[in-house]
């Protein structure tokens, strides 16, 4: 009946059973009866017969080749788990299944109704489900990735501990509804499942389903069918090909410090109750979730209590069972861990004593079911009946060449194979646990006492390299043809081995580097035949002294391998010469040659078998040691002192001889006593004038803010539409930091330091001290809740940019699907934060990834681009030039450098002594972790310690130097001179919590008993919790500092500053937290071989990384040559260990005028005044006083802005109180980075006079293995930078170039990113292929002051920011006029048409811009004339002042704005398309240009209604205008035009805020060309686009267009106006002509005092809106023919126009009557000038112009587009380097060979005139009186030379010339009005020239015949000219003649 070993009934079960069916028919609403034998049979018994039953099972099932599980093979865990349950020595039969019925659905997944019943397509719909019901999930052979839902009566389903299930099934389908199915065979048919076999209940139901937060339905645990539990062994074995599909996904079986990955998932929450063995033989993906609730296991080998790998037999690939190139290799049982330890949940019931644990360590041999686990208390598992287990060998290509990670494995069939029987107690008479490392061929299966061997695939992946690729191998400079063989392979292996010294293990990364070499240096190797192997092995062995020794088998690797055990288990007789490594040769002629080490050294053994748990495993291990009471050998060990004596006894009897006495704190000996309560009542002086902290930012936080800053910049200007920072005008933020609460003060506290709250404006100056905790928070249950808060605060903010920094990135990097609670901890809630898809999406997030160990965030799958990696900058540059009192970055490679000082007490040291007892210890004590141990000797010797200091001075022998002189230290530190009881903090690092609980316990108890409880604090540092320190130490605390509030308690390690201390440190890792500058020692004697990733090593030497004195680091170095230092050197403050002096920690800010001197190192030594930081005030509750009196304006500049120009008004900062202007924070209170201070300590330092205390380096006291490492560049063995980077991450090869010191920052990322690919657990496994574009990493060392950097950059961004909504814009005063002789009343609103009348025209260009113009003569012209520019000097235009303006809400905008208002205005709604413009063509008549013009328009659909369309809607009649009549206050008469060219993205076009939102017409004319360009950054602005025939025309062609289209369209609107009976001059006759330049406008008011003579105004901000209408409601509007505003300049502030209005030159933003100025044109040719131009035909037609001088307009400076200059470069010839062409070639003779110029020849004439005009006009050269006579039209012909404009048409008003005469004639394109006789009337000058332009030769002869020039002017041939063109391009001719 489906079970192997059938037929065994027993009584008692029989009666149950027969009870529990009559009991089932009798609650069954049908009549049936219901089948009750399937109950009656018991699981098989265990094997009494290990061997021939195992064999039977494991071979006599499959006839080979036949396919696994029903016909398809399968990768799924949960189906591999369920192999077949017929008897294994006969096939499976299949299952005969009807055939469904006609017209039925048979689709997998769907119910025969045709329902869909898959958990995906139903998770979140209603489902009925009704009283007593579950709802559970089945799985479906057909379609394995689907559950299938389905609703089954409770009653028959086990409970959790697997037992009461009825027999039989009653269920309903959730599909159709259909209810009542009492059998699951009927069931299973109506859903589908279609099976092989016969079905069942217990096989198809699965999972429970539950329903998650969100309320969807989810699978949940596993259904415990009871026999779910031990048959995997049983049966398991006749198809023992398990499945391939994961590389155990949850962190436990993530990978171990660099190796292996646990096969079992201890996981503690009940929600993830794992099946350890079904984990061990599938690495299946959802263990951690999905498997059943675990039962103790029968045991076969015995009861023994070998805890100490969890998984006893583990292995794995390269990434965990990842294989080289990242997929799963076929996972055999080699790959698996069968440990012996198998009870995974203790019973509670069963006792806890160890005695009673011992006893139950497996059930009872037979099974009652009474015997169940009840608590949920998690323990390893301690044994599991072992089937015979055989590796399967991957065959070649396997590894490599899988396609993917779950691509379906085809069973391979097993052949008997040897196998090896483990010998029992091999631990307990051998004591030492061998273990196997896989090397090349087929290892055997194991048998028995399994739980003794370990099997490690250290280096298993060294001797695939034949499967290497060929790129792979291409990159290492190699060729397939120089692969080694197997056979050099196994000597280079022995070789490798027989080197390695009694204290070293193997390494991985080491041997590949040997393999590397090899391969590079004797590509093949010699050939090796395979009889010569064996006689090379034992020569290569014979040089290593007996440590290494060679066993040859002929057979099998069992063999060898069987009798190494053998041999090992006979006892200790046999241990004398134990070889550290059995090297197994297998030298058989089938197979070719076989190998495998046998490690049997007792230290590398452990030191191995250790180092393949991951640090949450070991933790977990050490802590079931604790909890069962297995260190009781340990602790009975130490009750004892070194002598012998009973400790506690000793320490008693020596607390009751001090009658309460204690040692005087502060000062005086250890010997001092006074009584305990008058010693409680001391305290120490205060000092508080040395504690005032000085915040400050260092230069190398400064650069890497800024270098921050322009990655965001190069974010957003990439193109990617990722990061648009013009839309935003704030800037906020949140930090993310690892579960510490002593790290989020530190960091709160840095941001209150640093004032950045304040200066982002977040936060107000009162409350920002509050609230800065609230910017912080941990990764720990909360996190959700406040993520979310920052989340809905990140949409609702959509103009606010938010950075969310994760600091510390590298700690906890699991993947939210694989994380679990692990040992106390959440995993996988950075990647739920991180990488959740709202902070993907935001587009206002950056995410800033913080890091000093980037490594695991630089892998191949990494989120974050290469490119937005920013790394600390090196000081390898800065180093010449300090000071040796100066303080520089001590970092790791400075630690590893420091060896070769030469120096007496080296600051990287180990302590020899201690590993010497710990080696003593750790042999006599096999079965305990390595930790726990060490950490027991640590305690006793820090006891020892201390009594031998005070009461047994004869147990000094007996401690290691190294201890005893770091208690020395703490305890008379103190009492030393000047230190005022002030000393040494001693940080010991104890990583399991309940060691670190036992040591604070321990240590304290022997202080109190001794007496020093005053003399030093023992700390408990655990991230959980808060620090808690004794009364008596805070308040000598409280009184070092000043301070007055009673409740000030210490939060961060720096306050403990100064304070006596041991820390015992704890936790899985350190965090990130900041130690005191008293810190002095850091004892890292448990780090041990478990830490074997350089992340995981690196980050425990970290702790002591500081800023130390220049002259400690250099001295020592001279004397060697200098190692490459690591690199991320800064400066900083630190105390003084090696003085005599004791330190004191007060910071010495003497204050001297305008300096801070700081330590007595004054800032102005370094940083120039520009980078001068500012103090800010981090005041502690009471202590308020500050220093200010340094608070130049100077001090903000650097920091706060990118450049100088960007400083804020000083006037404004010298009123700021200091804290708003902090300059910025640093990674601890104090400075930054490599030139004077140091970040991330605290800024207090000893100041007894104002000579800086020499800061030290502070001593490291290493493990024997970790300081093998890292000494490793002057050791022999390889350094830490070379280990696997991370245990989250894998090797992607076995063979990589050697990486080395010197790889830093972006290379050492390309080096990981290329080399190293995550592992399943990790948050990148399944990261998107591309980087996340929005996210950047920060990494530099640890302690270097990155907080600081970071915080600066908030600022920066945030300046910059508001930088992007300041405007540098023209400031330029314009020259006025001497004085008036009009004067017009000085406060009217509106000009009066009579007064204006009255007012004299000003000719003279007195705009700054015209300053290069020529000046128009007039009767009061200034009397300065420009100096003669040189002929040669160069084009380059003066730079014109600008000045940076905040803009205000009346701004105009660039394309870069975005913003709620005025998004509509100019984005495409996102569903509007361009194509929804519709193109109108416009034609009418110029009479200016003879012919027909055609206009374009183009006119979004909602810009429609400001037009007439004819009746069918399509043709463009005209646009609208309103009345002169019209008095409406949203809308704006005129139409404003604006041309426009090479601006679409810079040009202010947006002018939505300027008009306030009134109802408006804008058009901006365009050329052709860039039509495309405008229409898609403005897609809702009306477009004019001008005939391509002025697509190279300048600005004129576009303001005659404009003002032609505009007449006609005024005379279209009268007409049609007219019909509806309007008066012709009632229609609006006025445009507005305004520069995309023009962003803002100001009205200025005359300040009222009478008595200023100064006439000063103020100025206020107005809306363009304001502007115009005041100037439409000017009274009789319509008799002026032009209004307009002047230009600001920053000298209007300070005084008010002399005249309200004045009539002289406008341009820039002019309101145009195209009425009255029918008849005076733009000149359509012109690129300059063409408005002065303009200005003076206006006037002299006898127009009004008239300009508003209590308006002014600001213009921005736009350095790109507009009316620039061409390049003028030849044509025809193509010029590598454009060189610059001198004017005065602009021209040539006609016909001559010159070389022709490619630019229009209007602008060519323009540029000569403008600079050769001294040529032509000699006479007229600084000679103002005697002007150059210009006739209609106004050219400039540069500075020097003054013109006079006269007008020729009749009755026009010009200047009375008499008696003036001229010095030159200019005649230009002249036309009928301009006759001889005219001309006669002018007097000129004796050798006054003459300059005739014409269009074309005829033209020119025609006008000289015409105008009788002849009779005057003398010409020569050689003076005609023309404009360098070529004839195409219709050059302009020109003459130049001499009055005669």
């Amino acid at each position: 009946m489906g079970n192997s070993y059938a037929g065994q009934l027993k009584s008692a079960r029989f009666e149950e059973a027969l009870h529990n069916s009559i009991e089932a028919s009798l609650r069954s609403s049908s009549g049936d009866p219901q089948p009750i034998f399937t109950q009656l049979y018991l699981e098989p018994e265990p094997y009494p017969d290990m061997k021939s039953k195992a064999e039977l099972s494991l071979h006599g099932g499959e006839p080979p080749g036949q396919e696994l599980l029903n016909g398809h093979s399968s990768n799924d865990p949960e189906e591999l788990e369920e192999d077949d349950d017929s008897d294994s020595s006969s096939p499976p039969l299949p299952y005969l299944q009807a055939p469904a019925p006609d017209g039925c659905c048979t689709l997998d997944g769907f119910c025969q109704a045709g329902k869909d019943l898959r958990l995906v397509s139903i998770a979140t719909e209603p489902i009925e489900v009704p009283a007593g019901f579950e709802l559970v999930g089945a799985k479906s052979p057909s379609v394995p990735e689907h559950i299938l839902v389905c609703a089954v009566d409770r009653r028959f389903l086990p409970d959790e501990n697997g037992k009461n299930a009825l027999l039989g099934f009653s269920g309903n389908c959730v599909g159709c509804g259909e209810k009542g199915f009492r059998y699951f065979t009927e069931f299973s048919n109506h859903i589908n499942l279609k099976l092989s076999t016969q079905p069942k209940k217990q096989k198809h139901l699965k999972y429970y389903l539950v329903k998650n937060s969100q309320g969807a339905l989810c699978k949940g645990p596993l259904i415990c069918w009871k026999d779910c539990k031990t048959r995997q062994f049983s049966s398991s074995a006749s198809t023992s090909k398990p499945s391939s599909s994961s590389s155990l996904s949850s962190k436990e079986n993530g990978g171990t410090n660099g190796h292996s990955s646990s096969p079992f998932s201890l996981s503690d929450s009940p929600p993830n109750r794992t099946t350890q063995i079904s984990a061990m033989f599938y690495g299946g993906q959802d263990l951690g979730r999905d498997c059943s609730f675990l039962k103790p296991l029968a045991s076969a080998s015995g009861n023994k209590m070998l805890p100490i790998v969890p998984t006893a037999l583990r292995v794995n690939g390269p990434a965990n069972g990842l294989s080289a190139d990242g997929h799963p290799p076929l996972l055999n049982p080699s790959q698996v861990s069968l440990g012996p330890q198998g009870q995974g949940y203790r019973s509670s019931d069963l006792g806890d004593s160890p005695a009673t644990s011992a006893m139950n360590s497996g059930p009872p041999k037979k099974r009652h079911r009474s015997w169940q686990p009840g608590s949920l208390v998690p323990v390893p598992p301690i044994a599991v009946p072992v089937p015979a287990i055989r590796p399967i060998v991957c065959s070649p290509g396997s590894v490599l060449g899988m396609s993917s990670p779950q691509g379906v494995i085809q069973p391979q069939p097993v052949t008997a194979g040897e196998t090896v029987i483990v010998p029992d107690n091999l631990l307990n008479t051998s004591g030492v646990r061998p273990v196997i490392l896989i090397g090349h061929g087929t290892l055997p299966y194991f048998y028995g006492n399994v739980g003794d061997i370990v099997v490690s695939p250290l280096l298993v992946s060294c001797y695939k390299i034949n499967q290497l690729t060929e790129n792979i191998l291409e990159t290492l400079g190699l060729n397939s043809s120089q692969l080694l063989s197997v056979e050099t392979m196994i000597l280079l292996t022995l070789q490798y081995l027989a080197r390695l010294g009694s204290d070293q293990i193997p390494l991985r990364e080491e041997f590949e580097q040997i393999v590397l070499k090899a391969m590079l240096c004797c590509p093949g190797g010699p050939a090796i035949s395979p009889s010569q192997l064996p006689w090379l092995a034992r020569l290569e062995a014979s040089v290593s002294g007996g440590s290494v020794h060679v066993v040859v088998t002929h057979n099998s690797l069992g063999e060898g391998i069987s009798e190494s055990l053998r041999s090992l288990s006979e006892g200790p007789h046999q241990q004398q010469c134990l070889p550290t490594y059995v090297a197994i040769i297998c030298a058989s002629k089938m197979s070719g040659n076989e190998f495998c080490v046998l490690v049997l050294g007792k230290y590398q053994a452990r030191a191995l078998a250790e180092g393949m748990l991951t640090t949450n495993e070991f933790l977990k291990e050490i802590s079931y040691e604790l909890i069962t009471g297995k260190v009781s050998v340990l602790a009975t060990h130490f009750k004892t002192t070194s002598l012998g004596d009973n400790l506690d006894k000793q320490l008693v009897r020596y607390q009751r001889r001090r009658k309460g006495q204690v040692v005087q704190p502060f000062h005086g000996d250890v010997t001092d006593h006074i009584h305990s309560q008058e010693a409680a009542s001391v305290l120490p002086t205060s000092d508080t004038e040395l504690l005032n902290e000085v915040f400050q930012i260092y230069p190398p936080q400064l650069s890497v803010a800024r270098s921050l800053l322009s990655q965001v910049c190069s974010i957003a200007d990439s193109g990617t539409q990722n990061l648009d920072l013009g839309r935003f005008s704030k800037v906020d933020f949140l930090i993310l930091v690892p579960p510490s609460h002593v790290l989020v003060h530190q960091t709160a506290q840095r941001i209150r330091q640093s004032g950045v709250l304040v200066d982002l404006g977040i936060e107000d100056a009162s409350s920002a001290h509050q609230k800065s905790e609230k910017y912080v928070v941990r990764l720990d249950g909360d996190v959700h809740a406040k993520m979310e808060a920052f989340m809905r605060k990140v949409k609702l903010n959509p103009y606010t940019l938010f950075v969310l920094i994760h600091d510390n990135s590298h700690v906890d990097l699991t993947s939210a699907l694989s994380g679990s609670v692990c040992h106390g901890e959440l995993q996988g809630l950075a990647d739920r934060v991180v990488n959740c898809q709202e902070v993907l999406d935001a587009m206002n997030l950056l995410v800033l990834q913080v890091s000093c160990f980037p490594f695991t965030l630089q892998t191949h799958q990494s989120r974050i681009s290469i490119h937005n990696e920013v790394h600390w900058p090196t000081n390898k540059g800065l180093q010449g030039e300090q000071s040796p009192k100066e303080l520089v970055y001590f970092g790791l490679g400075d630690y590893s450098s420091s060896l070769q000082w030469g120096v007496a007490s080296p600051i990287l040291r180990c302590d020899d002594a201690f590993e010497k007892m710990v080696h003593t210890l750790l042999e006599r004590l096999p079965h305990l972790h390595s930790m726990v141990i060490r950490s027991y000797l640590l305690i006793q010797q820090y006891t020892e310690a201390m009594m031998a200091l005070t009461s047994s001075p004869s147990l000094r022998d007996h401690i290691t130097p190294e201890t005893l002189a770091m208690v020395e230290d703490l305890i008379n530190a103190p009492g030393r001179e000047g230190s005022q009881g002030r000393g040494h903090m001693l940080l010991v690092r104890v990583p399991s919590l309940q060691l670190a609980m036992l040591a604070r316990e321990r240590l304290e108890d022997v202080r109190d008993k001794l007496g020093l409880q005053l003399c030093f604090a023992v700390l408990l540092g655990s991230p959980a919790s808060e620090l808690n320190l004794p009364k008596t130490f805070t308040s000598r605390l409280r009184a070092w500092r000043g301070y007055e509030n009673e409740d000030w308690v210490p939060h961060t390690y720096e306050e403990l500053e100064g304070l006596p201390c041991i820390v015992i440190l704890t936790g899985k890792d350190p965090l990130g937290e900041t130690f005191p500058r008293s810190l002095k020692y850091s004892d890292l004697r448990l780090i041990d071989s478990s830490y074997l990733t350089r992340t995981a090593l690196e980050q425990e030497v970290g702790l002591a990384c500081t800023y130390v004195s220049m002259g400690v680091v250099q001295e020592p170095k001279k004397a060697v040559a200098p190692q490459e230092p690591e690199g991320e050197k800064a400066t900083s403050l630190n105390d003084g260990d090696e003085l005599e002096r004791p330190q004191s920690n007060g910071s010495a800010a003497t204050r001297t005028s305008g300096s801070l001197v700081e330590n007595g190192v004054s800032s102005s030594d370094v940083a120039d005044s520009s980078q001068k930081p500012s103090m800010s005030s981090c005041i502690p509750e009471g202590d308020s006083t500050r220093g200010n009196s340094t608070l130049t304006q100077g001090f903000k500049q650097e920091c706060d802005s990118p450049g100088s120009q960007l400083t804020s008004n000083p006037s404004k900062a010298s009123k700021a109180p200091p804290s708003l202007y902090s300059s910025s924070s640093s990674s601890s209170p104090s400075p930054s980075s490599s030139s004077i201070q140091r970040p991330s300590q605290s800024t207090q330092c000893c100041a007894r006079d104002t000579k800086p205390a020499r800061v030290s380096p502070r001593t490291v006291i290493l493990s024997q293995p970790a300081y093998n490492l890292l000494a490793g560049e002057s050791g022999s063995q390889l350094s830490s930078f070379s280990l696997l980077p991370h245990a989250d991450v894998a090797w992607s090869s076995p063979l990589r170039p050697l990486i080395t010191n010197n790889l830093q920052g972006a290379e050492q990322s390309m080096y990981y990113r290329k080399w190293t690919i995550t592992r399943q657990h990790h948050a990148d496994y399944e990261a998107p292929a591309v980087p996340h574009p929005r996210r950047l990493l920060l990494s530099g060392p640890p302690q270097v002051g990155k907080t600081g950097a970071y915080l600066q950059f908030l600022r920066i961004l945030f300046r910059m920011l508001i930088r992007l909504l300041e405007v540098d814009v023209y400031d330029e005063e314009e020259e006025e006029e001497e004085t008036s002789m009009v004067t017009t009343p000085v406060n009217t609103q509106w000009p009066d048409i009579e007064e204006i009348r009255k007012l004299p025209f000003d000719p003279f260009p007195r705009d700054p811009k015209f300053r290069k113009a020529s000046p128009v003569y007039s009767d009061k012209m200034p009397n300065c004339l420009i100096d003669l520019k040189q002929e040669g000097e160069s084009e380059t235009p003066p730079k014109q002042e600008t000045k940076s303006i905040r803009l205000t809400r009346f701004a105009t905008h660039n394309a870069f704005h975005h913003c709620e208002q005025c998004h509509l205005y100019c984005e495409a709604s996102p569903t509007t398309q361009l194509s929804e413009c519709t193109f109108h063509a416009f034609t009418f008549c110029s009479s200016m240009l003879g012919e027909e013009v055609q206009l374009q328009f183009v006119i979004p659909k909602a810009k429609e209604q400001h037009f007439v369309f004819s009746q069918q809607g399509s043709h463009l009649e005209s646009m609208r205008l309103p009345l002169v009549s019209t008095k409406d206050p949203h809308l704006l008469k005129s139409p404003i035009f604006t041309p426009t060219t090479g601006r679409q993205e810079h040009g202010l076009l947006n002018i939505f805020h300027a008009i306030e939102g009134a109802i408006h017409l804008h058009i901006l004319v365009v050329k052709q060309y860039e039509m495309p360009h405008y229409r898609k950054y403005w897609p809702n602005h009306i477009l004019l686009v001008l005939p391509a025939m002025f697509n190279n025309a300048g600005v004129g062609a576009a303001r005659f267009m404009i003002k032609e289209l505009s007449y006609h369209n005024l005379e279209l609107e009268r007409n049609r106006l007219e019909e509806q009976g309007v008066k012709r001059q009632d229609v609006w006759p006025f445009i507005v002509m305004m520069d995309d330049s023009s962003v803002l406008w100001n009205t200025h008011h005359q300040s009222d005092s009478s008595e200023t003579s100064d006439r000063s105004s103020t100025l206020t901000n107005v809306s363009l809106k304001a502007v115009l209408q005041h100037m439409e409601s000017t009274p009789k509007i319509s008799l002026y023919a032009m209004c307009g505003l002047r230009k600001w300049s920053s000298s209007l502030a300070h005084k008010s126009p002399s005249q309200p209005f004045s009539r002289c030159h406008l341009h820039d933003f002019v309101m145009l009557n195209v009425d009255l100025t029918q008849n005076v044109q733009y000149d359509l040719n012109r690129y300059s000038c063409e408005e002065v131009d303009f200005n003076l035909r206006v006037n002299s037609s006898g127009l009004l112009l008239c300009r508003f001088n209590y308006f002014s307009l600001m213009k921005k400076h736009i350095p790109v587009g507009g009316n620039k200059d061409f390049l003028v470069k030849p044509k025809l010839v193509e010029i590598e380097t454009p060189t610059s062409i001198n004017p005065s070639q602009y021209v040539c003779a006609p016909d001559s060979e010159q070389t022709l110029l490619d630019a229009p020849a209007q602008f060519l004439l323009e540029k000569f005139l403008q600079s050769c005009s001294h040529r032509l006009f000699p006479k007229a050269l600084h000679n103002r009186n005697n002007p150059v006579l210009s006739i209609d039209s106004y050219l400039n012909i540069g500075p020097e030379i003054a013109v006079c404009y006269v007008n020729s048409r009749p009755h026009s008003t010009n200047l009375n010339h008499q008696g003036l005469v001229f010095s030159g004639l200019l005649l230009y394109l002249c036309d009928s009005f301009v006759v001889s006789g005219l001309l006669k009337k002018f007097r000129f000058l004796k050798g006054a020239t003459l300059c005739v332009i014409c269009q074309d030769r005829s033209s020119l002869r025609q006008t000289i015949v015409r105008l009788e020039l002849e009779d005057e002017w003398q010409f020569r041939l050689r003076d005609e000219f023309q404009t360098a063109n070529c004839s195409e391009d219709r050059p302009l001719y020109f003459l130049t003649g001499r009055h005669v």
